[in-house]
């Protein structure tokens, strides 16, 4: 079968027409420089496009359709794309070039998913939800700690289409990476699919990590002298960002478990293997990111006791202190009728003699206090 013949039937195009017609869908926008290296933005929604084949990248030159053509014309490789934040009219013709599911593009442009992988043929569409810590001098009760992004996927036998969203997660230094690594490479685009996993999921361990220790900077902030006044805002803060991270790490484990161990087209038998290595780190993921929230919940509840035992420690102050004023009170209130005919009110030593009775009962009440550690 000639070259356009494959072209046309993978992209459901009727001719020649319909291939120059994903030609010019494609050239909407400038010509993209297809060389440059993959770290360097390229001022348009295209961050790469590369061709490999048995693992080693390819010669480049030419726009996107030259670089399919080629690719199908020989037979084996598999033609990377890397795009970030498209539009809608930037993606149309890299879908139909491609035959990508509407439903699956829709997705990959709008964003705001949920981690998942869906079967649409003979292509594997993913998503995966990016984290980045957010570092910070001083944690407090307004901080962003964790910032999430999402990378999506599609994964056919020939190509691998990655769209990004977000500031973060660039997957430049993983393309090189993979590129020093051509036996892992020349597996296919499954291989892809599963060094971005692996990508993912490492970030997620770090940004755990680096979560912990403002975990453990509030925890040793609770439970020293002043803990119970602690910012609890800090503690809530932290608890809000802990679900922000728990909504992009837990929805992902199923669909690592149905890529090791469900027979999928797109996907290498010997990549499955793999992806449980990828399943087991996410695993230890969940698992610490429900022992932070345990963690959290009982920070909180020991803050709230402080705070408590603080305010008991007070009202007995003030109540121990309210029985001393009280002596001198009740005296002078009962001295101070002005009636005539009261015991001692003209003898010459009667006010010395109330003044040492007071003072000695307010002594004896404080010691008394002072003992019990009211006061």
């Amino acid at each position: 079968m000639t070259m356009a013949g494959n072209l046309r039937k993978v992209t459901g195009l009727g001719g020649v027409g319909g291939l120059r017609r994903v030609a010019r869908l494609a050239r909407r926008r400038p010509r993209v420089d297809l060389s440059h290296p993959a770290r360097s933005p390229l001022g348009s929604s295209v961050v790469n496009c590369v061709t490999y084949r048995d693992g080693v990248r390819a010669p480049r030159g030419g726009d996107l359709v030259d670089t399919v053509e080629r690719v199908r014309k020989h037979g084996h490789g598999f033609v990377w794309l890397g795009l970030h934040e498209p539009t809608n009219d930037e993606f149309a013709g890299i879908a139909e070039l491609f035959d990508l599911h509407p439903l699956a593009v829709e997705d990959a442009v709008e964003a705001h998913q949920r981690p998942k992988v869906e079967r649409y043929g003979e292509t594997l569409f993913a998503v995966f939800k990016t984290v980045c810590y957010v570092e910070h001098e001083e944690l407090t009760a307004t901080s962003e700690v964790v910032n999430t992004g999402e990378i999506m996927v599609f994964v056919g036998r020939d190509f691998v289409i990655t769209v990004r969203h977000g500031r973060h997660g660039s997957l430049g230094p993983l393309r090189e990476e993979l590129e020093s690594d051509t036996t892992q490479l020349a597996k296919g685009p499954s291989a892809v699919l599963h060094a971005i996993a692996d990508h993912v999921v490492d970030d997620y361990l770090n940004v755990i990590d680096s979560v912990q220790e403002d975990i453990d900077k509030v925890e040793t902030e609770v439970f020293a002298a002043n803990g119970a006044r602690a910012d609890p805002g800090r503690i809530y803060q932290l608890k809000r960002e802990l679900l922000e991270l728990k909504r992009a790490v837990v929805p992902l484990g199923r669909p690592l478990l149905d890529l090791a161990d469900r027979p999928v087209r797109a996907i290498d038998p010997e990549i499955q293997a793999y992806f449980r290595d990828v399943s087991d780190h996410l695993l230890r993921a969940t698992e610490q990111i429900a022992a932070f929230d345990e963690l959290l919940n009982s920070i909180l509840q020991a803050h709230l006791a402080q705070v408590t035992v603080a305010q008991n420690e007070d009202m007995r102050k003030i109540t121990a202190w309210a029985a001393v004023i009280a002596v001198p009170t009740m005296v002078c209130g009962v001295y101070g009728m002005n009636f005539d005919h009261m015991p001692e009110l003209h003898w010459r030593f009667g006010y010395p003699l109330v003044v040492g009775v007071i003072s000695l009962s307010c002594w004896v009440l404080y010691r008394g206090f002072r003992r019990n550690g009211w006061l």
